[in-house]
Protein backbone atom coordinates (compact mmCIF):
# COMPACT_ATOMS: atom_id res chain seq x y z
CA UNK A 1 0.00 0.00 0.00
CA UNK A 2 1.26 3.45 -0.66
CA UNK A 3 0.90 6.24 1.24
CA UNK A 4 1.16 9.91 0.33
CA UNK A 5 0.93 12.86 3.15
CA UNK A 6 -0.49 16.02 2.58
CA UNK A 7 0.68 18.68 4.53
CA UNK A 8 -1.17 22.01 5.24
CA UNK A 9 -4.55 19.66 3.94
CA UNK A 10 -6.88 22.88 4.83
CA UNK A 11 -6.23 23.88 1.78
CA UNK A 12 -9.63 22.45 0.43
CA UNK A 13 -9.31 23.38 -3.18
CA UNK A 14 -6.04 21.89 -4.25
CA UNK A 15 -6.05 18.67 -1.68
CA UNK A 16 -10.17 17.29 -3.18
CA UNK A 17 -8.88 18.11 -6.66
CA UNK A 18 -5.38 16.52 -5.81
CA UNK A 19 -6.75 13.38 -3.46
CA UNK A 20 -9.42 12.89 -6.73
CA UNK A 21 -6.61 13.04 -9.12
CA UNK A 22 -4.26 10.46 -7.48
CA UNK A 23 -7.00 7.82 -6.58
CA UNK A 24 -7.95 7.63 -10.50
CA UNK A 25 -4.69 5.79 -11.05
CA UNK A 26 -4.76 2.01 -10.12
CA UNK A 27 -1.45 1.92 -8.65
CA UNK A 28 -3.14 4.36 -5.92
CA UNK A 29 -6.58 3.09 -5.24
CA UNK A 30 -5.98 1.37 -2.47
CA UNK A 31 -3.42 3.61 -0.91
CA UNK A 32 -3.05 5.35 2.30
CA UNK A 33 -4.02 9.32 2.06
CA UNK A 34 -2.83 10.85 5.37
CA UNK A 35 -4.27 14.28 5.94
CA UNK A 36 -2.27 16.88 8.54
CA UNK A 37 -3.29 20.39 8.96
CA UNK A 38 -2.83 22.41 12.28
CA UNK A 39 -6.34 23.79 12.13
CA UNK A 40 -8.84 20.91 13.93
CA UNK A 41 -11.74 22.42 12.15
CA UNK A 42 -10.62 22.60 8.80
CA UNK A 43 -9.03 19.32 9.11
CA UNK A 44 -12.04 17.94 10.44
CA UNK A 45 -13.96 18.99 7.03
CA UNK A 46 -11.51 17.72 4.71
CA UNK A 47 -11.36 14.20 5.71
CA UNK A 48 -14.93 14.10 5.68
CA UNK A 49 -14.65 15.27 1.71
CA UNK A 50 -12.15 13.16 1.05
CA UNK A 51 -13.65 10.57 2.73
CA UNK A 52 -16.81 11.44 0.32
CA UNK A 53 -14.35 11.24 -2.75
CA UNK A 54 -13.05 7.75 -1.72
CA UNK A 55 -16.29 6.55 -0.80
CA UNK A 56 -18.47 7.56 -4.47
CA UNK A 57 -15.37 6.04 -6.37
CA UNK A 58 -15.42 3.38 -4.36
CA UNK A 59 -11.68 3.10 -3.92
CA UNK A 60 -9.76 0.93 -1.47
CA UNK A 61 -7.49 3.85 0.05
CA UNK A 62 -7.60 4.43 3.63
CA UNK A 63 -8.28 8.04 5.31
CA UNK A 64 -6.10 9.74 8.19
CA UNK A 65 -6.35 12.71 9.39
CA UNK A 66 -3.84 13.88 12.35
CA UNK A 67 -2.31 17.57 13.81
CA UNK A 68 0.92 15.30 13.88
CA UNK A 69 3.47 15.86 11.25
CA UNK A 70 5.49 12.93 12.14
CA UNK A 71 2.41 10.82 12.30
CA UNK A 72 1.12 11.58 8.95
CA UNK A 73 5.11 11.55 7.18
CA UNK A 74 6.10 7.82 8.72
CA UNK A 75 7.17 5.89 5.55
CA UNK A 76 4.95 8.44 3.27
CA UNK A 77 5.83 7.60 -0.65
CA UNK A 78 4.94 10.94 -1.57
CA UNK A 79 4.27 14.39 0.39
CA UNK A 80 2.34 17.04 -0.77
CA UNK A 81 2.83 20.69 0.74
CA UNK A 82 0.26 23.43 0.97
CA UNK A 83 0.61 25.72 3.81
CA UNK A 84 -0.05 29.29 5.04
CA UNK A 85 1.98 30.41 7.31
CA UNK A 86 1.03 33.09 9.37
CA UNK A 87 -2.73 33.59 8.03
CA UNK A 88 -4.80 36.21 6.09
CA UNK A 89 -4.13 38.91 9.25
CA UNK A 90 -0.50 39.05 8.53
CA UNK A 91 -0.71 38.52 4.65
CA UNK A 92 -2.62 41.78 4.34
CA UNK A 93 -0.01 44.08 5.92
CA UNK A 94 2.53 42.61 2.99
CA UNK A 95 -0.25 44.61 0.83
CA UNK A 96 -1.51 47.45 2.58
CA UNK A 97 2.25 48.82 3.93
CA UNK A 98 3.47 49.29 0.58
CA UNK A 99 0.25 50.86 -0.75
CA UNK A 100 1.37 53.49 1.98
CA UNK A 101 4.13 54.11 -0.35
CA UNK A 102 2.51 53.80 -3.66
CA UNK A 103 3.39 50.57 -4.34
CA UNK A 104 0.19 48.82 -5.57
CA UNK A 105 -0.56 44.96 -5.57
CA UNK A 106 -3.12 42.90 -7.28
CA UNK A 107 -1.44 39.16 -5.65
CA UNK A 108 1.37 39.56 -3.65
CA UNK A 109 2.32 36.28 -3.06
CA UNK A 110 5.57 35.71 -5.56
CA UNK A 111 7.88 38.38 -5.57
CA UNK A 112 8.30 42.08 -4.62
CA UNK A 113 8.28 43.07 -1.42
CA UNK A 114 4.74 41.24 -0.73
CA UNK A 115 6.50 38.59 -1.83
CA UNK A 116 9.45 38.53 -0.17
CA UNK A 117 8.26 38.79 3.54
CA UNK A 118 5.49 36.27 2.45
CA UNK A 119 8.62 33.57 1.89
CA UNK A 120 10.50 35.16 4.83
CA UNK A 121 6.86 34.01 7.32
CA UNK A 122 6.69 30.77 4.99
CA UNK A 123 10.80 29.12 4.62
CA UNK A 124 11.16 28.58 8.24
CA UNK A 125 8.17 26.65 8.24
CA UNK A 126 9.08 24.91 5.34
CA UNK A 127 12.73 24.00 6.77
CA UNK A 128 11.37 22.06 9.51
CA UNK A 129 8.46 20.50 7.32
CA UNK A 130 11.42 19.05 5.44
CA UNK A 131 13.66 18.12 8.40
CA UNK A 132 10.75 15.85 9.40
CA UNK A 133 10.52 14.38 5.75
CA UNK A 134 14.26 13.77 6.11
CA UNK A 135 13.54 11.67 9.52
CA UNK A 136 10.18 9.91 8.22
CA UNK A 137 10.07 9.49 4.70
CA UNK A 138 13.68 10.60 3.21
CA UNK A 139 12.86 8.55 -0.10
CA UNK A 140 9.66 10.19 -0.54
CA UNK A 141 8.89 12.54 -3.36
CA UNK A 142 7.80 15.42 -2.38
CA UNK A 143 5.76 17.74 -3.82
CA UNK A 144 5.46 21.92 -3.30
CA UNK A 145 2.39 23.77 -3.90
CA UNK A 146 3.31 26.61 -1.11
CA UNK A 147 4.23 30.44 -2.87
CA UNK A 148 6.48 31.94 -3.05
CA UNK A 149 7.34 29.00 -5.19
CA UNK A 150 10.76 29.94 -6.30
CA UNK A 151 12.33 31.19 -3.25
CA UNK A 152 10.40 28.52 -1.33
CA UNK A 153 12.51 25.92 -3.48
CA UNK A 154 15.86 27.01 -3.36
CA UNK A 155 15.85 26.94 0.17
CA UNK A 156 14.51 23.68 0.79
CA UNK A 157 16.60 22.46 -2.20
CA UNK A 158 20.03 24.20 -0.81
CA UNK A 159 19.22 23.09 2.91
CA UNK A 160 17.97 19.67 2.78
CA UNK A 161 18.54 16.04 0.40
CA UNK A 162 14.89 15.43 -0.11
CA UNK A 163 13.77 14.60 -3.77
CA UNK A 164 11.96 17.86 -4.04
CA UNK A 165 10.38 19.89 -6.88
CA UNK A 166 7.78 22.64 -7.18
CA UNK A 167 4.20 22.87 -8.94
CA UNK A 168 2.51 25.53 -10.55
CA UNK A 169 -0.09 24.94 -13.28
CA UNK A 170 0.61 28.01 -15.13
CA UNK A 171 2.46 26.18 -17.49
CA UNK A 172 -0.61 23.84 -18.50
CA UNK A 173 -3.01 26.24 -17.83
CA UNK A 174 -1.68 28.85 -20.60
CA UNK A 175 -0.71 26.37 -23.47
CA UNK A 176 -4.44 25.41 -23.32
CA UNK A 177 -5.74 28.94 -23.59
CA UNK A 178 -3.14 29.53 -26.33
CA UNK A 179 -4.70 26.17 -28.24
CA UNK A 180 -8.17 27.75 -27.42
CA UNK A 181 -7.46 31.17 -29.04
CA UNK A 182 -6.15 29.61 -32.25
CA UNK A 183 -8.46 26.33 -32.48
CA UNK A 184 -5.67 23.77 -32.18
CA UNK A 185 -6.84 20.24 -30.21
CA UNK A 186 -4.53 21.00 -27.36
CA UNK A 187 -3.95 17.34 -26.52
CA UNK A 188 -3.77 15.85 -29.54
CA UNK A 189 -1.66 19.05 -31.72
CA UNK A 190 0.57 21.35 -29.29
CA UNK A 191 3.67 20.83 -28.14
CA UNK A 192 5.52 23.42 -26.64
CA UNK A 193 9.19 24.62 -24.80
CA UNK A 194 8.84 26.48 -21.45
CA UNK A 195 11.15 28.03 -19.43
CA UNK A 196 12.35 30.32 -17.06
CA UNK A 197 11.43 31.37 -13.63
CA UNK A 198 8.36 30.42 -11.50
CA UNK A 199 5.73 32.57 -13.12
CA UNK A 200 8.01 33.98 -14.96
CA UNK A 201 8.96 31.51 -17.84
CA UNK A 202 8.59 32.12 -21.31
CA UNK A 203 7.37 29.57 -24.17
CA UNK A 204 10.63 29.27 -26.19
CA UNK A 205 8.48 27.43 -28.84
CA UNK A 206 4.88 27.23 -29.00
CA UNK A 207 3.98 24.27 -32.14
CA UNK A 208 0.74 23.10 -33.85
CA UNK A 209 1.57 19.76 -36.12
CA UNK A 210 5.24 20.64 -35.26
CA UNK A 211 4.72 24.04 -37.20
CA UNK A 212 5.55 27.39 -35.28
CA UNK A 213 2.16 28.72 -33.76
CA UNK A 214 3.76 32.40 -32.73
CA UNK A 215 2.02 33.83 -35.47
CA UNK A 216 -1.63 32.28 -35.07
CA UNK A 217 -1.20 33.78 -31.37
CA UNK A 218 -0.22 36.95 -33.01
CA UNK A 219 -3.48 37.53 -35.41
CA UNK A 220 -5.67 35.95 -32.19
CA UNK A 221 -4.39 38.85 -29.75
CA UNK A 222 -6.17 41.01 -32.44
CA UNK A 223 -9.60 40.01 -32.15
CA UNK A 224 -10.65 42.21 -28.88
CA UNK A 225 -12.17 39.91 -26.99
CA UNK A 226 -8.74 37.82 -27.45
CA UNK A 227 -6.74 40.54 -26.42
CA UNK A 228 -8.89 41.17 -23.40
CA UNK A 229 -8.75 38.38 -21.45
CA UNK A 230 -5.02 39.20 -20.80
CA UNK A 231 -4.18 42.62 -21.68
CA UNK A 232 -0.71 42.75 -19.68
CA UNK A 233 0.51 39.35 -21.14
CA UNK A 234 -0.52 40.30 -24.43
CA UNK A 235 0.78 43.46 -24.60
CA UNK A 236 4.52 41.79 -23.02
CA UNK A 237 4.22 39.26 -25.81
CA UNK A 238 3.64 41.72 -28.52
CA UNK A 239 6.72 43.63 -27.31
CA UNK A 240 9.12 40.61 -26.34
CA UNK A 241 8.00 38.38 -28.88
CA UNK A 242 7.30 35.47 -26.72
CA UNK A 243 4.04 34.39 -24.06
CA UNK A 244 4.57 34.06 -20.35
CA UNK A 245 2.99 31.68 -18.21
CA UNK A 246 1.46 32.95 -15.30
CA UNK A 247 -2.09 35.51 -15.55
CA UNK A 248 -1.71 38.96 -16.29
CA UNK A 249 -2.55 40.04 -12.33
CA UNK A 250 0.70 38.31 -11.35
CA UNK A 251 2.47 39.55 -13.49
CA UNK A 252 1.76 43.38 -13.64
CA UNK A 253 3.80 43.12 -10.25
CA UNK A 254 7.13 41.68 -11.75
CA UNK A 255 7.77 44.39 -13.67
CA UNK A 256 8.28 48.00 -14.81
CA UNK A 257 5.51 48.86 -17.29
CA UNK A 258 2.59 48.38 -15.97
CA UNK A 259 1.21 49.49 -12.08
CA UNK A 260 3.82 52.79 -11.30
CA UNK A 261 1.17 55.32 -12.41
CA UNK A 262 -2.81 55.33 -12.17
CA UNK A 263 -3.13 55.71 -15.54
CA UNK A 264 -1.56 53.06 -16.78
CA UNK A 265 -3.46 50.56 -14.05
CA UNK A 266 -6.56 52.10 -15.52
CA UNK A 267 -5.80 51.54 -18.92
CA UNK A 268 -3.97 47.75 -18.98
CA UNK A 269 -4.84 46.14 -15.62
CA UNK A 270 -8.29 46.55 -14.42
CA UNK A 271 -10.18 45.75 -17.60
CA UNK A 272 -8.66 42.24 -18.16
CA UNK A 273 -11.64 39.58 -18.36
CA UNK A 274 -9.22 36.60 -17.35
CA UNK A 275 -9.38 34.66 -14.13
CA UNK A 276 -7.50 36.97 -11.94
CA UNK A 277 -8.45 40.85 -12.67
CA UNK A 278 -5.53 43.38 -12.08
CA UNK A 279 -7.42 45.84 -9.37
CA UNK A 280 -5.16 46.30 -6.03
CA UNK A 281 -5.87 43.57 -3.39
CA UNK A 282 -7.64 40.96 -5.61
CA UNK A 283 -6.73 38.07 -3.90
CA UNK A 284 -6.30 39.63 -0.36
CA UNK A 285 -9.73 40.07 -0.61
CA UNK A 286 -10.76 37.07 -2.00
CA UNK A 287 -8.93 35.66 0.94
CA UNK A 288 -11.32 38.13 3.41
CA UNK A 289 -14.30 36.69 1.89
CA UNK A 290 -13.83 33.10 2.12
CA UNK A 291 -12.81 33.69 6.05
CA UNK A 292 -16.59 33.76 6.25
CA UNK A 293 -17.57 31.46 3.82
CA UNK A 294 -15.14 28.71 3.85
CA UNK A 295 -17.62 26.35 5.93
CA UNK A 296 -20.81 27.04 3.53
CA UNK A 297 -18.85 25.92 0.93
CA UNK A 298 -17.33 22.94 2.41
CA UNK A 299 -20.99 22.15 3.57
CA UNK A 300 -22.56 22.65 0.15
CA UNK A 301 -19.92 20.29 -1.57
CA UNK A 302 -20.48 17.48 1.69
CA UNK A 303 -24.34 17.43 0.72
CA UNK A 304 -23.91 17.16 -3.14
CA UNK A 305 -25.12 13.69 -4.12
CA UNK A 306 -22.27 13.45 -6.43
CA UNK A 307 -19.30 14.82 -6.60
CA UNK A 308 -17.27 15.04 -9.56
CA UNK A 309 -14.62 12.35 -10.24
CA UNK A 310 -12.68 12.88 -13.44
CA UNK A 311 -9.10 13.12 -13.66
CA UNK A 312 -7.73 17.07 -13.83
CA UNK A 313 -4.82 18.71 -15.19
CA UNK A 314 -2.58 18.98 -12.06
CA UNK A 315 0.93 17.75 -12.50
CA UNK A 316 1.25 15.93 -8.90
CA UNK A 317 -0.74 12.55 -9.48
CA UNK A 318 0.96 11.76 -12.69
CA UNK A 319 4.15 13.08 -11.16
CA UNK A 320 3.82 10.16 -7.89
CA UNK A 321 2.52 7.54 -10.98
CA UNK A 322 5.72 8.22 -13.14
CA UNK A 323 8.39 7.56 -9.75
CA UNK A 324 6.37 5.25 -7.57
CA UNK A 325 2.83 4.10 -9.26
CA UNK A 326 3.16 1.93 -12.76
CA UNK A 327 6.30 3.80 -13.51
CA UNK A 328 4.86 5.95 -16.73
CA UNK A 329 6.99 8.82 -17.51
CA UNK A 330 5.44 11.88 -16.97
CA UNK A 331 7.04 15.42 -18.47
CA UNK A 332 6.46 18.50 -16.72
CA UNK A 333 7.62 22.44 -16.08
CA UNK A 334 8.71 21.87 -11.78
CA UNK A 335 11.10 24.00 -10.01
CA UNK A 336 14.77 23.02 -9.36
CA UNK A 337 17.82 24.92 -8.88
CA UNK A 338 19.59 26.20 -11.94
CA UNK A 339 23.07 23.11 -12.15
CA UNK A 340 23.70 24.44 -15.99
CA UNK A 341 19.61 24.57 -16.83
CA UNK A 342 19.56 27.77 -18.20
CA UNK A 343 22.80 29.27 -19.07
CA UNK A 344 22.48 32.87 -18.63
CA UNK A 345 20.35 32.58 -15.37
CA UNK A 346 22.32 32.73 -11.97
CA UNK A 347 24.03 29.76 -10.83
CA UNK A 348 21.80 27.96 -8.07
CA UNK A 349 18.73 29.92 -8.14
CA UNK A 350 15.28 28.16 -8.84
CA UNK A 351 14.15 27.58 -12.21
CA UNK A 352 11.19 26.32 -14.45
CA UNK A 353 12.28 24.22 -16.61
CA UNK A 354 10.89 20.73 -18.35
CA UNK A 355 11.59 17.82 -16.09
CA UNK A 356 11.01 13.97 -16.44
CA UNK A 357 9.60 11.87 -13.78
CA UNK A 358 9.94 8.12 -13.45
CA UNK A 359 11.37 5.29 -11.56
CA UNK A 360 14.46 6.88 -11.66
CA UNK A 361 13.57 10.27 -10.09
CA UNK A 362 12.99 13.85 -11.16
CA UNK A 363 15.96 14.31 -13.82
CA UNK A 364 15.69 18.15 -14.91
CA UNK A 365 16.14 19.37 -19.02
CA UNK A 366 19.12 21.35 -20.34
CA UNK A 367 16.98 24.22 -21.97
CA UNK A 368 20.45 26.57 -23.10
CA UNK A 369 19.94 30.33 -22.93
CA UNK A 370 16.73 32.39 -23.24
CA UNK A 371 16.74 35.38 -25.55
CA UNK A 372 18.87 37.89 -24.37
CA UNK A 373 15.76 40.47 -24.08
CA UNK A 374 13.96 38.16 -21.17
CA UNK A 375 17.16 36.82 -19.57
CA UNK A 376 17.41 40.46 -18.30
CA UNK A 377 14.34 40.81 -16.99
CA UNK A 378 14.10 36.99 -16.04
CA UNK A 379 17.54 37.55 -14.46
CA UNK A 380 16.66 40.71 -12.42
CA UNK A 381 14.38 38.65 -10.59
CA UNK A 382 16.16 35.42 -10.24
CA UNK A 383 19.36 37.59 -8.93
CA UNK A 384 16.76 39.40 -6.20
CA UNK A 385 15.30 36.34 -5.23
CA UNK A 386 18.87 35.22 -4.51
CA UNK A 387 19.45 37.69 -2.44
CA UNK A 388 16.53 37.20 -0.73
CA UNK A 389 17.20 33.56 0.17
CA UNK A 390 20.37 34.49 1.33
CA UNK A 391 19.22 37.14 3.75
CA UNK A 392 16.65 34.58 5.29
CA UNK A 393 19.71 32.00 5.44
CA UNK A 394 21.88 34.36 6.85
CA UNK A 395 19.65 36.16 9.33
CA UNK A 396 20.81 39.88 7.32
CA UNK A 397 17.89 42.47 6.69
CA UNK A 398 20.28 44.30 4.91
CA UNK A 399 20.21 42.06 1.74
CA UNK A 400 16.38 41.86 2.18
CA UNK A 401 16.17 45.57 1.63
CA UNK A 402 18.36 45.33 -1.13
CA UNK A 403 16.40 42.55 -2.37
CA UNK A 404 13.56 44.83 -2.42
CA UNK A 405 15.49 47.67 -3.10
CA UNK A 406 15.89 46.42 -6.44
CA UNK A 407 12.69 44.76 -7.28
CA UNK A 408 11.15 46.47 -10.59
CA UNK A 409 8.10 48.08 -9.06
CA UNK A 410 9.08 49.21 -6.34
CA UNK A 411 12.15 50.64 -7.58
CA UNK A 412 9.47 51.88 -10.68
CA UNK A 413 7.92 53.51 -7.87
CA UNK A 414 10.01 54.94 -4.59
CA UNK A 415 12.79 56.71 -3.51
CA UNK A 416 15.49 54.26 -1.90
CA UNK A 417 14.57 56.18 1.67
CA UNK A 418 11.24 55.10 0.93
CA UNK A 419 12.05 51.71 0.32
CA UNK A 420 14.04 51.25 3.48
CA UNK A 421 11.45 53.12 5.43
CA UNK A 422 8.87 50.63 3.81
CA UNK A 423 11.02 47.00 4.72
CA UNK A 424 11.46 48.65 8.11
CA UNK A 425 7.69 49.24 8.93
CA UNK A 426 7.54 45.13 6.97
CA UNK A 427 9.98 44.00 9.15
CA UNK A 428 8.14 45.24 12.75
CA UNK A 429 4.58 43.91 11.44
CA UNK A 430 6.26 40.50 11.04
CA UNK A 431 8.22 40.20 13.97
CA UNK A 432 6.28 37.63 15.38
CA UNK A 433 6.84 35.68 12.26
CA UNK A 434 10.34 35.63 11.66
CA UNK A 435 12.79 34.05 14.30
CA UNK A 436 15.40 34.09 11.49
CA UNK A 437 16.43 37.66 11.90
CA UNK A 438 15.93 37.72 16.27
Amino acid sequence: MKKIAFIGAGSFGFTRTLVKDILTFPAFSDCEIALMDINTERLDYISRAVAKIVKQGNYGARVMATTDRAQALEGADGVLITILAGGVQVFRTDIEIPKKYGIDTNVGDTRGPSGIFRFLRTAPVMVEICRDIEKYAPKAVVLNYTNPMAMLCRTMQSETKLNITGLCHSVQGTAEMLARWIGADFEKEVSYLCAGINHQAFYLEYKVNGEDAYPRIREAIKRPEVYNEEIVRNEMFKHLDYYVTESSGHNSEYNWWFRKRPDLIEKYCIHGTGWNPGEYAYILNEYLKREDIWKDEIDEYLTQETVDLTRGHEYAAFIFNGCFGDNTVFQFNGNVRNTGLIDNLPGGCCVEVPVFAGKDGLRAVHVGKLPAHLAVLVGANAQIEELAVEGHLSGDKRKIFHAILHDPLSAAVCSMQEIADMTEEMFAANKDYLPQFK
